[in-house]
């Protein structure tokens, strides 16, 4: 008799090879024909609502890892709240103005764009930023990740500009624009102001100068300033000492050097001065208000005054001042003290007249140049070369200069504003908890707002000049009657209507009274354009709500759209526009290094999704502590392949053994269920409990860890090893054998559940394979999440358990020796003895003697009273079992062959045959 045709194997129909690649599009194409996103939000009509808002990307490019980090990590967020059974709106959104796009344009256009309009550069540009709208679009719906791809907000969209101008209203209205000639960072390359926000900081070498400043009338006598941008030294008007310092004044020669006593040491070795002699010592207070000649200019004075800025870390503690190409140097030279602001430099970077012989010279060209005429001059005390951290353009990567031009400015003192925005601050989660103490000390130091930009693809910052007087001025009637033309028209017709079409016919110069008004040409700062998506999206949308539940980026954008959207939402609406803010870290390859092309270890998401599989990346971002910069590869990618097809088998194999089992009829009650089962069901709350907290908390690698971790141990190498005898040998409708498929079943439901948010596409494959469900949704990504189940833990059974988990790990060891000396082959060969001279060990084994052969996967287990040995935890004896092996199940018994219809076959096996052991 063929046995194999009396056993329950399972169907295989679920497919053992990924194939990610080909099926995952195919998912995509199903998901767009029953309309995922409306489906979800019809589905969770009435619940709560939980509101991710989407700080948009540049579209300027094709997406990287980062921003697929970003995505994903998103996803994950809302598919969860929905299976929490929440509500979640997703809007996906770009960023479409400003210098990222204008540069792309301009740089293919190349000499034509010289020639051509501010509004054809415009139309350009949109061109541009559509096309990689469209891009962009299609790679992240790529990845899995769902959202209402069909209307996303993109900021260059009429109705958002006029949202965005609504808010600058308000500032205006509130006194908190001004206009300005401060010093701004500036990029001579790109030709335009940045912000804070848009400078990066990389390493760079600059000229190391030292150089003295005679005092007026004593010609002899010298303060000793130290510089790395000598370039600036035309536009000097001071220097600045710290009041409370002690200097000292040293003979060096037949001059006197003025030096801060703490760095004289460290002077003195930088210049190689062998020889000097202190000649007295005294307050920074004491020299307030002198003049010194300036180093250039022999007809111009420079004035010491008075700073707390100053420090003792390097230079001289005398440090030289030009109010026209420093933030300090400005607040504390020209404010507090009065220096003239000079800035002889314009906007290719080239002096002007102002610099005298150095006219029409780069500030690069220039630097070699004015040391070697401080060299004639007698006052280079010495030169050198210094790498440091400096200022660099965040678009063409480029260093910047502080360089003091009319701007336009939004004031962060006025109103109060700086201390409302601290105190929003305090209302708001931040995650990881570092964050709060980062964003708050940005906005505790940052300057005024520079919202002026110098380029053409931007909201135009409705400002007009009067061409009598020359005054720069925004007028509210303007910007009201602008608005209405925006919300029909677009920003672009600042650029195509003229002004008597632009400005209301009452509109005067403020200063002299003059109707003789143009328009200027200045844009606003993009973090001002995706600043205003409270606004424009939140504030605007009957599904959103205020403020939105979360905001999630990159933890750079605690200077950038964070800061932004908070500064604008306090001037607002007197509130924080979100009420979590969530960051993540950048994208190292396996070495830890930044990726760049000159590396060569730029790795594009499209690589991963069409090598591996888009399941494959979510399943890398789930596996990462992302709260900290992340590293990734090829060959991490390969690693995340092997787990992946763990946790794929394991589905599979869930799949086959519960192909003829409906939960609704076959269930077994935890109250009936075998000892083993029980112990089972109650590790799986323990999961569902720690794995859910772990998604509360964000902490998505805890998750992984657990999830992973208990497919490999807990059910893979343990309970569907150790219940396979059950499924394949005990009678279909037995209770044993139902039993374990109502523990599979509701694990793999579970188990599909908990991943599902990150496989996205593997977890919509098992759904759909599990038939014998009782469907009541399209998709898994809206059925309710798994809740844990107090009433299914069992205290006893899972403290019992572990007794015998430690006891197996004594037998396994056991077996294998037993199994190395050629007693046995397979662990069904064996039978085990078990005794101990502790009670309560003994009273556990007795206990669950039936279950122990199931458990240790042998023919018999023997529980013996203590024979003397004292001492022993627990002592094991490993011996071929007696009698026969059993045909059907493997089991060896010595009463194999009593049945005479069954001559090969063990006892249990007869009876499921008989349809006697139910």
């Amino acid at each position: 008799m063929n046995y194999k045709d009396t056993l329950n194997l399972p169907k295989t129909d679920f497919p053992m090879r990924a194939n990610l690649v080909k099926k995952e599009p195919k998912f995509l194409e199903y998901w767009k024909n029953i309309g995922l996103y409306n489906y979800t939000l019809k589905e969770r009509d009435g619940k709560p609502s939980f509101v991710l808002h989407d700080g948009p990307p540049y579209a300027n490019g094709h997406i990287h890892l980062g921003t697929a980090m970003n995505k994903i990590l998103k996803d994950v967020i809302l598919k969860y709240k929905t299976m929490r059974g929440y509500k979640t709106p997703y809007i996906p959104g770009w960023d479409t103005h400003g210098l990222p796009i204008e540069h792309k344009v301009t740089t293919e256009l190349g000499e034509k764009a010289k020639e051509m309009s501010a509004s054809k550069i415009r139309e350009e540009c949109e061109k541009f930023a559509k096309k990689f709208i469209e891009i962009q679009k299609e790679e992240f719906i790529r990845l899995g990740v769902r959202g209402d791809w069909d209307n996303p907000y993109l900021t260059f969209d009429p109705k958002y500009e006029a949202k965005i101008l609504e808010v600058f209203k308000t500032l205006v209205k509130n006194g908190q624009v001004y206009r300005a000639k401060k010093p701004i960072y500036w990029c001579y390359h790109c030709k335009t102001a940045l912000a804070e926000a848009e400078i990066e900081y990389h390493d760079h070498e600059s000229p190391s100068i030292y150089v003295k400043f005679p005092f007026e009338g004593d010609p002899k006598k010298f303060v000793v300033i130290w510089t790395t941008t000598p370039w600036t030294l035309p536009a000097n008007t001071g220097v600045a000492l710290h009041p409370g310092y002690t200097y000292v004044e040293i003979k060096v020669g037949n001059e006197i050097w003025i030096i801060a006593k703490e760095l004289l040491e460290s002077f003195a070795r930088e210049v190689n001065l062998e020889s000097y002699e202190v000649v007295r010592e005294f307050k920074g207070s004491e020299l307030d208000g002198k003049l010194l000649i300036h180093p250039i200019f022999d007809d111009k004075r420079s004035r010491i005054f008075l700073a707390d800025y100053v420090s003792l870390d390097t230079g001289t503690g005398c440090v030289h001042s030009a109010p026209g190409h420093g933030e300090e140097d400005y607040i504390y030279g020209h404010l507090k003290n009065g220096l003239d602001v000079v800035s002889p430099v314009d906007d290719d970077g080239r002096f002007t007249k102002e610099a005298g012989k150095y006219a029409g010279l780069h500030i690069e060209e220039a630097n070699p140049i004015i040391i070697e005429d401080l060299r004639k001059k007698g006052i280079l005390v010495a030169e050198g070369k210094i790498t440091h951290s400096y200022p660099h353009c965040w678009r063409c990567k480029n260093p910047v200069i502080f360089r003091a031009t009319p701007q336009w400015f939004i004031s962060v003192e006025k109103n109060n504003f700086r201390e409302k925005t601290l105190e929003a601050i305090e209302k708001v989660k931040w995650i990881p908890k570092w964050g709060k103490n980062r964003i708050k000390a940005m906005v505790e130091e940052r300057p005024d707002w520079c919202i002026s930009r110098q380029r053409m693809w931007g909201v135009p910052i409705p400002a007009l000049k009067c061409e009598d007087c020359g005054e720069e001025f925004i007028d509210e009637k303007v910007l009201e009657h602008f608005i209405e033309i925006v919300r029909k028209e677009g920003t672009n017709a600042w650029f195509k209507l003229p002004e008597k079409e632009l400005i209301p016919k009452d509109v005067k110069c403020p200063k002299c009274g003059s109707t003789h008004l143009k328009k200027t040409f200045n844009t606003f700062d993009v973090w001002i354009d995706s600043g205003s998506s409270f606004e424009a999206v939140v504030r605007s949308r009957d599904d959103h709500k205020f403020p939105v539940d979360m905001y999630l980026e990159g933890s750079d954008q605690h200077r950038g759209w964070f800061q932004s959207s908070l500064w604008l939402s306090v001037a607002q609406t007197g509130e924080p526009p979100y009420k979590t803010v969530l960051t993540h870290g950048f994208i190292k390859d396996e070495q830890g290094r930044a990726m760049s092309k000159s590396l060569g270890n730029v790795i594009s998401p499209l690589e991963i999704t069409e090598k591996y599989g888009a399941d494959i990346l979510r399943l890398w971002v789930m596996s990462v502590d992302y709260f900290n910069d992340v590293r990734i590869s090829f060959n991490i990618m390969d690693q995340q392949v092997e787990v992946y097809k763990k946790i794929r088998n394991t589905f599979r194999y869930m799949l086959g053994n519960t192909h003829d089992f409906y939960p609704d009829k076959d269930s077994v009650p935890f109250g009936k269920m075998p000892f083993i089962d029980k112990w089972m069901m109650g590790k799986l709350q323990d999961v569902i409990k720690r794995v859910t907290q772990a998604y509360e908390d964000y902490e998505f690698s805890r998750a992984y860890n657990t999830l992973v971790k208990f497919i490999t141990n807990e059910l893979s190498s343990f309970y569907l090893d150790i219940t396979k005898d059950r499924l394949y040998v005990e009678a279909k409708d037995s209770i044993y054998r139902r039993s374990a498929q109502t523990v599979i079943y509701e694990t793999l439901f579970a188990l599909v559940k908990m991943f599902a948010p990150f496989l996205t596409f593997t977890a919509e494959e098992v759904y759909q394979h599990m038939g014998n469900l009782p469907h009541k949704y399209k998709t898994i990504q809206v059925e309710m999440w798994p809740e844990y189940d107090e009433s299914k833990v069992d205290k006893d059974v899972m403290k019992e358990m572990e007794i015998v988990l430690s006891i197996r790990e004594e037998v396994l060891k056991a077996l294998e020796e037993a199994r190395s000396k050629g007693v046995i082959g397979h662990s069904l060969d064996a039978q085990v003895t078990l005794w101990s001279d502790k009670e309560s060990i003994l009273e556990v084994l007795k206990n669950r003697e039936k279950e122990l052969e199931e458990i240790f996967i042998v023919s018999r287990v023997v529980i013996e009273d203590n024979n003397g040995e004292m001492g022993e935890y627990v002592k094991v004896k490993v011996e071929h079992a007696k009698g026969q092996k059993c045909q059907r199940c493997w089991k060896y018994s010595e009463k194999v062959g009593k049945d005479p219809q069954h001559p090969d076959l063990c006892p249990r096996c007869v009876a499921v045959l008989r349809g006697e052991r139910k």
